[in-house]
């Protein structure tokens, strides 16, 4: 440990701080989660609802695709309406019209104003105030008949009634949604608990179980007290904090040792390459197959929000809707992404290890690849055979689709992910850990290798929840791997990665390496472990939860404000010697990380991240904007420039097509920019202002997102669209023509 003892100190005490607070506050979700009455029951006595029905409807909500179709609680896709938003205010409007004409014989927009108000009034009490009371929910004979007038919608809706044919078009649906009518009554009971807690107040709180979200005017669900200045709070955190790292880096930069004298030749190419590193290029050429797969993908889930049903005239919605191709585009972007940071590890592994492959290493790494391939195909299998309802109800959250996005794989095919994931890790160590006998300073070593032991591991969460699970605590675990794992670990990952790569480059010295790594980890884990919790403000969480949320992602932010430094060391480093001119593309790729991270992750981040701001936005494009721009915008830049560096050095005698990467690399960014610029964004800012102005159900309604200039902006989305395949195909054709077409020598 030696000179680093203070970073580590650092570094450990940050573990030790941010996983207290993670897991302790992790049994508030435990303890505080929304009740699930053994039954609801008329004023008569008679049962309604049972606690069985509400987990029949959430497996039968999960065969559909679940999050693929609409959203719960704000998360999910955003063609469809937020089902909690949607199912509370038609419930609460067709309450006041039953009320209405029951007392005044006419509808309640007849009514005048003083009618409207006492109504109101009596709504409001009769939803704020429904509680549990030995497990049971009393609900009067109005709301009864306001439930069943909405849940003859949604039946009619999830099946093929011709009288909502036009509705499920404009919500891409696509006809027999959920074909069994028993599960489509369940589906509608597990709708109704969501807007139940949605709008009954928590005991001994002035709030519901969700915070008071949905904004719904007609109940009073309005921001609490808590938000806003939890809201205020985590301004104030992130001005403080970054004036805090400003300061300290001026001071520690007039400190930093000087660089080292550049090498005459490339290093790493006296290194030997492996066998373990000569396999890695089909790796290479499935994660561009995939990264292809994933763009055309996309395109047709953003022609889906055109047409509905059609791909340009032809109707492919039976075959393969909407909820099937974005669970297709999201699970590929995952694979692809991944599996370039997983190849990028076993290529840094024989370097590490002194140009030496373990027994056995190249097998192993054959035996990864085809178990990948095995996973992507047998996976994708699975979503269809779900969504198709090929599959058994029984089987769907096992083998098929789990309902939850980003972690939508079959349980089976979840294990087998982890299975592989634990295989790479066994893989690295094996292929590093005799570094560790080498005699030398071994501190960005042990860096590495414990972010390569977190990668292993903290996919495990995944595991960690059942069909059945309450949603609240499915989401806690849910952003375990999507956060943590993939924001948190591949981060400090990547950095480490880097680090290395640069060090044995001779391009950065081994202790600024050292110390900048362990520095950036501590900053990134600081505000990431903890702020976790910012997903969960109004998924059935308490006030704790957004309070800590609020205040440790608003650090996450922090960070990036030196990014832009990071960005011109990173271009700069091919201006230090004649041979890195070789190493331009993948320098280029690192320089547009730093880029996005900034401005996807850090202002599309922080526009969302503040509650009083998602209380108004969850479940809006803007989401998708930071979704879009960071997902790829940082890790997908990332995994190509891996992908281009491996590339580099398996085919040393083939040089990159500069021209082919200038417009592969233009592209990509400009349709990235111009598909956030003129479509989502302006659609997302559009739809803020509804929900502020009406509320969320509104701002997801069929009326409102089917006006032409939503039409018009989503098919304006088609040039961006366009730019960013042409910049993916001529990615593709580098690494294609780099892997299986050799330069003839004379």
């Amino acid at each position: 440990m030696g000179q680093y003892k203070k970073f580590w100190y650092l570094l450990v005490a940050v573990l030790i701080g941010a996983f207290s607070i993670l897991g302790y506050y992790g049994f508030e979700v435990y303890r505080e989660a929304p009740p699930i009455p053994q039954q609801y029951v008329s004023e008569s006595g008679e049962k309604v609802i049972t606690h069985d029905d509400i987990l029949h409807g959430q497996t039968a909500w999960q065969t559909t695709g679940g999050m693929q179709v609409g959203s719960v609680w704000g998360h999910g896709a955003y063609q469809a309406p937020d089902w909690t938003a949607d199912w509370l205010h038609r419930e609460l409007t067709n309450w006041l019209d039953i009320t209405a004409n029951k007392e005044f014989g006419k509808n309640f927009a007849d009514l005048n104003e003083e009618q409207q108000a006492l109504l109101k009034a009596r709504l409001t009490k009769e939803y704020r105030s429904s509680k549990v009371e030995n497990d049971t929910v009393v609900l009067s004979n109005t709301r009864l008949a306001a439930m069943e007038k909405t849940a003859q919608y949604y039946i009619s809706l999830y099946g093929d009634d011709p009288a909502t044919k036009v509705t499920r078009e404009h919500f891409a649906m696509k006809d027999n949604t959920l074909p069994d009518l028993q599960a489509r009554k369940d589906l509608t009971k597990f709708f109704f608990w969501t807007a139940w807690t949605a709008s009954a107040e928590r005991p001994n709180t002035n709030a519901s179980y969700t915070n008071n979200w949905p904004h719904e005017p007609l109940i009073n669900n309005v921001p609490t007290p808590e938000n806003v200045i939890w809201s205020i709070a985590s301004v104030v955190f992130l001005i403080a904090g970054i004036g805090f790292v400003v300061w300290i880096w001026s001071f520690k930069k007039r400190e930093d040792e000087k660089e080292p004298p550049t090498p005459e030749f490339d290093p790493l190419t006296k290194l030997q390459l492996t066998p373990s590193q000569r396999a890695l290029g089909k790796y290479l050429f499935t994660v561009l197959v995939l990264f292809l797969l994933q763009v055309n993908l996309g395109a047709i889930v953003a022609h889906y929000t055109v047409e509905g049903q059609e791909f340009y005239g032809i109707d492919i919605s039976q075959y393969f809707p909407y909820s099937l191709i974005r669970t297709w585009h999201i699970q590929s972007a995952l694979f692809w992404i991944a599996m370039a940071f997983l190849a990028g590890g076993l290529f840094l592994a024989p370097i590490i290890n002194g140009g030496k492959d373990p027994k056995f290493q190249k097998l192993g790494v054959d035996i990864l690849y085809w178990a990948l391939v095995v996973l992507v195909i047998g996976s994708f299998t699975g979503s269809y055979l779900a969504i198709a309802h090929i599959l058994p109800e029984e089987w769907s959250f096992m083998f098929g689709h789990q309902g939850y996005e980003f972690i939508d794989l079959g349980r089976f095919w979840q294990a087998v992910k982890f299975a592989g994931i634990l295989f790479w890790l066994v893989l690295m160590l094996r292929g590093t850990v005799n570094a560790f006998k080498q005699p030398g300073d071994k501190n960005l070593l042990a860096l590495f290798f414990a972010s390569v032991i977190a990668i292993g591991l903290f996919y495990g969460p995944a595991l960690f929840y059942g069909e059945h699970t309450h949603i609240s605590v499915m989401e806690y675990w849910r952003w375990w791997v999507v956060h943590l794992w993939v924001e948190g670990f591949f981060e400090v990952f990547s950095v480490a990665a880097l680090s290395f790569i640069f060090v044995s480059l001779g391009l950065v010295s081994r202790r600024t390496a050292t110390v900048a790594t362990i520095t950036e980890a501590a900053l990134f884990l600081i505000g990431g472990i903890p702020g976790t919790f910012h997903h969960l403000y109004f998924a059935g969480a308490t006030t704790p939860i957004i309070a800590v949320g609020a205040s440790f992602s608003a650090l996450e932010v922090v960070p990036l404000v030196l990014l832009g430094h990071e960005a011109w060391e990173h271009w700069a480093m091919q201006q230090k010697t004649p041979w890195m001119d070789r190493l331009k593309w993948p320098l280029y790729c690192f320089v547009a990380v730093a880029f996005w991270n900034m401005l996807g992750a850090g202002v599309f981040g922080f526009l969302i991240n503040p509650p009083i701001s998602l209380y108004y936005v969850q479940g809006l494009n803007t989401t998708a904007v930071h979704a879009h721009a960071a997902l790829f915008g940082v890790y997908g830049f990332l995994a190509l420039g891996f992908v281009f560096l491996i590339a580099r050095y398996l085919r040393p005698d083939t040089p990159f097509n500069d021209k082919l990467m200038k417009w592969g690399f233009w592209l990509l960014n400009g349709g990235l920019v111009l598909m956030i610029v003129s479509s989502l964004l302006p659609i997302g800012v559009i739809q803020g202002y509804a929900s502020i102005s009406e509320g969320l159900w509104y701002a997801r309604s069929e009326e409102f997102i089917q006006q032409p200039l939503f039409d018009t902006l989503r098919w304006v989305r088609l040039g961006g669209d366009v730019v960013f395949i042409f910049g993916a195909l001529a990615f593709f054709w580098q690494i294609f023509t780099m892997i299986f077409f050799r330069p003839k020598h004379t």
